[in-house]
């Protein structure tokens, strides 16, 4: 039997019951939301985010990796519950969950990381291959309850969070390390400013420091840098239209919909084929497409698929094609200080 055959069939019995445990809960849970009231609340959100299940599902294969994703996402539903938590429901590799206090969520967000961490897998050199790990982010605030899910500016702020974290991250809204205990909001450092679509200002964000060994001093230097950046912005130019992206309008969606703030018509551009962000006084242009999106950044070309892309100085962007200053549908940018 091959290595890799091998490496496939890594589950042992108790895995494949977390699997079929996690079914079965998923079943349970929908009939019990059919039960439940609409109502107003002030609660605790948190998002869990399992890292790179992308390439989990490259590496393993479908099924091999939807009995990992399962049993990760089954496990953090039993944190959730042990600690009197709400799983909401599972996006893909994410889970949304609710708690009655903020001190309970940050609880429940160690305890995720740490029985996350205990999933064991074979790993091999050059398969590329490796452990499971979870991102979390956590926002206090009111939200609409309707059945068995939850609706909210508090539900957008949470996925901006966990947006933010890296892996084996809990981070956090300032106003929410505001309503920990003395013990938790000793856990928390503000390490950035950012700003949220829909909200007007930045917000600060904290890191909770939940490893004993995570002790690496706040670098002030870059919070510095982004303090300094604050008044940055991007000029955007296709056609006649002129568009300014700065902490005030911190996003723009490029497409040929017609919902996208700039319109780009054509066979080969995607519905939503791509966006550009502000973040912290730098800007990001995210691909969304099938085709990809074609980057001349300082006289540098380069091609974004499915990915993101740093934008500097000045530059061309073209919709799943190369362009030049004198081509018809270029869309030019400047990012200026």
């Amino acid at each position: 039997m091959s290595s890799f055959k091998k490496m496939t069939e890594y589950f042992s019995r108790t895995q494949e019951f977390l699997f079929a445990s996690w079914e079965n809960y998923k079943v349970k849970t929908g009939s019990r939301a059919e039960k439940e009231m609409s109502k107003s609340d002030y609660i605790t959100i948190l998002f869990a985010d399992i890292v790179r299940s992308s390439e989990i599902y490259n590496i393993l294969g479908d099924k091999n990796a939807q009995k990992l994703i399962s049993a990760c996402l089954f496990l953090l539903s039993e944190v959730t519950a042990h600690h009197e938590g709400r799983v909401i429901k599972t996006i893909g590799d994410e889970v949304l969950c609710t708690f009655s206090s903020a001190d309970t969520a940050v609880k429940a967000a160690k305890a995720m990381h740490l029985a996350v961490g205990k999933i064991k897998i074979p790993v091999r050199e050059n398969t590329g291959l490796f452990p499971p790990s979870i991102r979390i982010g956590i926002h206090a605030g009111e939200v609409i309850c309707e059945g068995n899910d939850v609706f909210g500016d508090a539900v957008n702020v949470a996925a901006r969070m966990v947006g933010l974290a890296k892996q084996r991250q809990i981070i956090t809204t300032e106003q929410t390390v505001m309503t920990l205990s003395p013990e938790y909001q000793s856990m928390s450092r503000c390490i950035d400013r950012t700003t949220i679509k829909g909200k007007r200002g930045e917000l600060n964000i904290h890191e909770l420091i939940w490893e004993k060994d995570a002790t690496a001093e706040l670098d002030n230097s870059f919070i510095s840098l982004a303090l300094k950046n604050l008044k940055a912005c991007l000029e955007l130019r296709f056609q006649d239209q002129v568009i300014r992206i700065d902490q005030n309008r911190p996003s723009v969606t490029i497409g040929r919909d017609a919902y996208n703030d700039l319109v780009v018509e054509g066979k080969r551009v995607s519905r939503s084929h791509a966006c550009i962000e502000y973040r912290r006084g730098r800007f990001v242009l995210i691909d969304r497409s099938t085709n990809g999106t074609y980057l001349l950044s300082n006289g540098k070309p380069s091609i974004v698929r499915r990915t993101e892309s740093p934008l500097h100085g000045t530059g061309l962007i073209g919709l799943s094609q190369k362009v030049t200053e004198k081509s018809p549908d270029v869309i030019s940018y400047s990012v200026k200080p």
